[in-house]
């Protein structure tokens, strides 16, 4: 009967945050003391850095108003030449045309399959790398390994673009699961390098524990390691999904079937047929990025905590 490790994850992640805690509370006492310190409320505000925050803000909240103004237009008020002004009335016009048009179900689907398929096999892959990489350091093969996958970051998909079709042809991946492999390829660099900057923050001695209670290698990472790992899983996650939604160009050259096509391609394969009909386009786009949109807002925190947090050693 294999003996199960009294140490739980929660009990580890429990330690290690309060491990960090007393290195910053340490950390914080050696820094020397500022001599003037400014009154509460008092704070001074950056005023170049709050300006170009709000330019960066506009950059990105005008286009979407002009999307979603675009989207609930009707024909007549779409072609007026203002794209600025409101809806008046509000029509839904649009979004039932685009909805039939490019047979949006059909290609949310194959979008979604593409895109969980990715973010899940993502994660897997890169999180096994990463604690084999970090565990196995001092071992020369690990490291090249480690430095391999770095240079393959400055690789993009167009360069090589050509080999990939042609042996996705060959062995029958021109379909939605080789774009989920190659994808899963592209994004294991870059996840490898996050997990691998969280994994060093995490204390060796919360798997010695877990050793001497008579866990296996398997279950110190599954049990202890991957918990430990949630917040980082959740940055990987969001940047694959980002990625395997909005990309065009590799499910547009490895799909061969244009029935199983995702979102991104089939708006662009009946642009033709938006015509002038700039509220259905517009609605169409807005369909499309939309879960994008949604998704990044309720998952933001957990971004900006993995990050954070992998940032930082210890």
């Amino acid at each position: 009967m294999t003996t199960q490790p009294a140490l739980s994850a929660e009990t580890a992640e429990g330690e290690l945050i309060a491990d960090r805690e007393n290195r910053a509370i340490r950390s914080s006492d050696d820094r020397p003391r500022s001599k003037t310190r400014g009154r509460v409320g008092q704070e001074r505000v950056n005023w170049s850095t709050t300006v170009i925050l709000i330019l960066c803000a506009v950059t990105v909240l005008l286009p979407l108003y002009v999307t979603i103004s675009m989207s609930l237009k009707t024909s007549a008020q779409a072609v007026d030449g203002n794209a600025f002004s409101l809806p008046a009335p509000f029509s839904f016009d649009g979004f039932v045309e685009a909805w039939t048009l490019t047979r949006f179900p059909v290609g949310a689907a194959v979008s979604l399959f593409v895109t969980a398929g990715t973010v899940i096999l993502t994660i897997i892959l890169a999180a096994f790398a990463s604690y084999a990489i970090v565990r196995n350091w001092d071992r020369r093969l690990f490291r090249y390994s480690f430095f391999y996958l770095l240079a393959a970051m400055f690789i993009p998909f167009p360069v090589v673009a050509l080999p990939q079709i042609q042996l996705t042809g060959r062995v029958g991946l021109d379909n939605p699961v080789g774009v989920i492999l190659l994808a899963t390829m592209f994004q294991l660099s870059f996840s490898v390098l996050l997990f691998t900057a969280f994994l060093r923050s995490i204390p060796y001695e919360l798997e010695e524990s877990a050793r001497i209670d008579g866990a296996s290698t398997w279950q110190t990472f599954w049990q202890l390691i991957f918990p430990l790992l949630a917040p980082m899983s959740a940055t990987v996650g969001i940047f694959a999904f980002l990625y395997a939604w909005n990309d065009f160009m590799m499910p547009s050259l490895i799909i061969s079937d244009p029935n199983l096509q995702t979102l991104p391609v089939r708006q662009n394969l009946f642009q033709n047929q938006f015509s002038n009909n700039y509220n259905v386009a517009f609605a169409s786009y807005l369909m499309a990025m939309a879960p994008a949109i949604i998704a990044y807002l309720f998952t933001q925190r957990w971004v900006m905590a993995g990050v954070t947090q992998g940032a930082v050693k210890g």
